[in-house]
């Protein structure tokens, strides 16, 4: 075992460029990271410059170094698909070949709506693609006044389901969210993902989405590195939605967070505080929902420049042992037409401090991530993925 702590931080969405495949998703072009810095005339990630960020691609502000701290490269996906749970799964280890399900230009067909009005009891307002604080403003008086659930999706493979705490009930919420899961597991509608989500508040303008969120999810269609880690007694911690995408299998300790800083908060925290061998496996995911999907270049300039000063304060917290590893799941260019995941190279930085730096190159597939860190603890490979610890000298 080379390093005792592993951290493992998937910028949810910020890709680095389209693949040489992204044409048959309509994103060829696409590039997440340096969209954002030319549309906002450049971009400061000092702290990933120095990493050797910016020789993945062309960012406007970050320079191209050979760095002598950081280990940089990219990542080809090798699964169909560019979506939350096909990204996470494929960094460890699982190859996804028939995409998930998405309802997104059509809602969810007739059958599969009339049966969850049936099985519920409950009528249904929306069935349509939606930002998830904008769907309740224009629907929420009338699911109070009526009792309908309101029922939408995204570009994920995902049925959504909004209710009120108060007037619907937080309990009833999660009901009618396992009978979604239920019906749902079809292979004709077999979506990735049910999310509960409530809400409270009184009028259009105070409408606002509380913690309380759940997400009911597919379990991962093979064993993965962290079943390997688990299953030899190591710690596998989980920060963000990284318990949900993974249905908590492999996981034995979870942290929900409420923002990207707030996840790296906990990061942070747990960086300085908790002595643990194994993996910390953070997820932050502002950067998609908030700002990729919103197609908001500018939030998500100032969000990822946050991030790197976060990033900067983890570094200076970590142990002699420890290493870092920064990845995305997929891309959503803010610049890019329509709200969808874009098709993208993601980025794989590494640092610990007593490596020297340099070039990793392009890997074949995100799976390289879970394989370097199942060698690092000395547990079964996965099927697919090259381990790139013997570079890191």
């Amino acid at each position: 075992m080379k390093y005792k702590r592993i951290f493992l931080i998937v910028c949810d969405s910020v890709g680095c460029g389209y693949t040489k495949d992204s044409y048959k998703y309509g994103d060829h072009g696409a590039n997440t990271i340096s969209h954002i810095a030319s549309k906002m005339g450049g971009i400061k990630l000092p702290t990933l410059e120095s990493l050797g960020y910016g020789n993945l691609t062309d960012i406007l502000g970050v320079k191209k170094i050979d760095s002598k701290i950081g280990y940089y490269g990219k990542m080809d996906e090798a699964s169909n698909g560019k979506d939350t749970l096909t990204g996470h799964w494929e960094i460890m280890g699982i190859k996804t070949t028939e995409p998930f399900v998405t309802f997104t230009d059509t809602g969810f067909p007739k059958e599969l709506i009339d049966e969850l009005i049936k099985k519920t009891g409950h009528g249904v307002l929306g069935n349509y693609a939606a930002s998830g604080t904008e769907i309740i403003k224009d629907l929420g008086i009338e699911h109070i006044k009526t009792g309908k659930m309101i029922v939408y999706t995204s570009s994920d493979s995902v049925l959504q389901i909004a209710a009120h705490e108060k007037y619907f009930g937080l309990e009833e919420l999660y009901r009618c969210s396992k009978i979604a899961r239920e019906i749902c597991m079809d292979p004709k509608w077999k979506v990735g993902r049910i999310i509960a989500r409530p809400f409270i508040g009184e009028s259009k303008e105070d409408f606002t989405r509380t913690p309380n969120r759940h997400d009911y999810a597919l379990s991962p269609t093979d064993r993965t590195v962290l079943d390997e880690l688990k299953d030899n007694n190591y710690d596998v911690i989980s920060v963000g939605k990284i318990n949900d995408i993974f249905n908590g299998k492999g996981i034995t300790e979870s942290h929900k967070s409420v923002s990207n800083d707030d996840g790296m908060n906990i990061t942070i925290d747990l960086c300085k505080n908790k002595d643990f061998k194994g993996l910390c496996f953070v997820n932050l995911v502002d950067f998609d929902s908030i700002y990729g999907h919103r197609r908001n270049p500018s939030g998500y300039k100032d969000a990822f420049e946050r991030f790197d000063s976060l990033l900067n304060e983890m570094i200076k917290e970590l142990k002699q042992d420890d290493l870092v590893i920064i990845t995305a799941d997929h891309g959503n260019d803010p610049t890019w037409t329509g709200t969808d995941h874009t098709r993208e190279y993601v980025p794989l930085i590494v640092y610990s401090k007593t490596t020297k730096g340099g070039s990793l190159g392009e890997r074949k597939t995100f799976a390289d991530v879970g394989a370097s860190i199942a060698e690092n603890f000395d547990v079964k490979m996965p099927k697919i993925g090259k381990s790139f610890m013997e570079d890191l000298k």
